[in-house]
């Protein structure tokens, strides 16, 4: 879950990128690389958050050759990394001006359903903006694995009902889902009293109150104030 990896395929290109962003941060000649770099990343189904910092901060010097298109596709990307901050860090970068642009304002409404796990009204929200977010393959897969790291930190037991709910997944396609985290993430389905199926969740020091790490197998302090407004 979280930040997308770097495939050999893109290996040259983003070791050349990477060295441009080390090298030369503040330079406009590399504004194009940048672009083009993040319709690489849209292509390849990779992230370089770095990177796209460093394109919207040379936005701000040169705000006459932003591309909002490369803009959303970017915010997008780090709709995708959640739980890490992303989009906020990347949204602090783009003008208040430019943020009022509609497809902007949607982007920033999506994000608050994801960080107060409001899933339901997340994804009707998503259905109606499909134009904007279809445009970036594997969205909702990133989306749906966010939405089970949130469950998995909030509950022990959850009725089926609830997952369908917060990946948007039903019928057939929830039940292959269901057995894939069988096989893979140690879910445990049950049987409830009346009310369907019940999966259990693997423990962990969020869900389960007796668990408790050693002060020297502590969660970092950031990790933590990244997990508390989805929680909240």
């Amino acid at each position: 879950m979280g930040r997308e990896q770097p495939t050999q395929s893109q290996s040259q290109m983003s070791y050349t990128v990477e060295q441009l962003v080390a090298v030369n941060p503040y330079n406009p000649d590399i504004l194009p690389d940048l672009e083009n770099y993040v319709n690489e990343q849209v292509s390849s189904q990779t992230y370089s958050l770095e990177a796209n910092l460093c394109l919207l901060r040379l936005y701000q010097f040169e705000p006459e050759r932003m591309s909002t298109q490369i803009v959303a596709r970017i915010l997008i990307k780090a709709l995708m990394a959640m739980p890490a901050p992303d989009f906020s860090l990347c949204l602090f970068l783009i003008p208040e001006r430019v943020q009022m642009d509609e497809q902007f304002k949607t982007l920033i409404v999506l994000s608050h359903y994801l960080e107060t796990a409001k899933f339901r009204q997340f994804w009707d929200e998503a259905a109606k903006n499909r134009h904007i977010l279809d445009v970036v393959p594997g969205f909702e897969q990133a989306i749906q694995r966010y939405a089970v790291n949130v469950l998995s930190l909030t509950y022990q037991k959850v009725p089926r009902t609830v997952i369908a709910e917060a990946t948007n997944i039903e019928g057939v396609s929830l039940d292959k889902f269901i057995e894939h985290h069988v096989a893979t993430s140690g879910w445990v389905v049950t049987k409830g009293q009346g009310k369907g199926q019940l999966v259990s969740l693997p423990s962990n020091e969020f869900n389960h109150p007796d668990l408790k790490r050693s002060t020297a197998d502590s969660i970092p302090l950031e990790h933590i104030t990244r997990i508390f407004p989805v929680l909240g």
